[in-house]
């Protein structure tokens, strides 16, 4: 009888959400997680999940069990890791959850750095624009762009997030260049679908007023650089990160307008789970990113947009 063992096993199976996807990442068959689940529970005395034909559920004791079982299993891996950390070696698995966009403009090259010092700790990536629970999915690290609401969760600020408004140089030629933000509602407007109003295009004015505009949505898409390709083709105006359109804007494929005006400001945070013992390839991985986007941001330096 394997206590920790067991417990990996249900961790697993929570974080997978179902047995056949835990068997899958322990690389056992579905049958030996069956067994271990069920062997658990007999010997707790309580019932850990809630089992029907198309779900599976952590019961009210499950989840305050999981809970300690990620601490347990979290103190025992900083043990066993001890030793390695005083010859200066990281080793282990790294699950960092990041936006779509951000992730493969930007975050990619800095994985495959990270990576290359550091051959013995292995990545599990997440691309994906949804908001993940850390906790329940097992997280180790995930980056941000928004505006953090107080949580649990530790946040360190990795860099500012801008957004500018352009255009393509043909769709400026047809329809001319606004001057005032109150212009945009007369343009056809691509607006980015995840944003609890599409299309209200926030701003701060010259004079430090805040201020907002509704736009017409000619298109409507999830994706930023779906939106950056339409408006490359002259589709209409586009209000987007500097991240995503700033090789754009060096090509002469967009124009930015109304750079008077300081559009959606955000930051980019990387956010980790409150523990006791904070992974040293977790700590590891954060002090890169912070000090790898350190200072204006190379997706900033060629765009005339504004200070901080």
């Amino acid at each position: 009888m394997d206590r920790f063992e067991d417990m990996r096993t249900f961790v697993a199976v929570v974080e997978a959400g179902s047995f056949t996807g835990a068997a899958e990442r322990l690389s056992v068959a579905k049958s030996a997680v069956s067994r271990r689940v069920a062997d658990l529970e007999e010997r707790l005395g309580v019932q850990l999940f809630r089992r029907t034909t198309r779900s599976l559920n952590l019961t009210d004791t499950g989840a305050s069990f999981h809970e300690r079982c990620v601490r347990l299993l979290a103190d025992l891996e900083e043990a066993e890791l001890a030793v390695s950390r005083e010859h200066g070696t990281l080793r282990g698995r790294l699950r960092v959850a990041v936006p779509m966009s951000f992730g493969l403009l930007h975050l990619g090259p800095a994985v495959t750095e990270f990576a290359e010092r550091h051959p013995e700790v292995s990545f599990d990536l997440d691309f994906n624009d949804r908001q993940v629970d850390l906790l329940a999915e097992g997280v180790d690290v995930a980056v941000r762009i928004a505006e953090l609401a107080d949580s649990t969760l530790i946040a360190r600020r990795l860099a500012p997030i801008r957004h500018v408004v352009c255009a393509s140089p043909a769709y400026l030629a047809r329809h001319g260049t606004p001057a005032t933000p109150a212009d945009l509602a007369h343009h056809a407007c691509l607006v980015y679908a995840h944003q609890p109003d599409p299309r209200a295009w926030c701003y701060q004015g010259p004079d430090g007023r805040a201020g907002s505009v509704k736009v017409p949505a000619a298109l409507q898409a999830n994706n930023g650089d779906f939106l950056r390709a339409a408006a490359a083709a002259g589709l209409g105006m586009i209000l987007e990160p500097s991240f995503i359109v700033y090789q754009a804007i060096e090509r002469g494929e967009l124009v930015p307008v109304l750079t008077d005006w300081r559009w959606r400001a955000l930051d980019a945070y990387a956010v980790y789970p409150r523990t006791r013992h904070l992974s040293q390839r977790v700590r590891a991985f954060v002090d890169f990113l912070a000090q790898r986007f350190a200072g204006v941001p190379y997706w900033d330096r060629c765009l005339e947009i504004g200070g901080e």
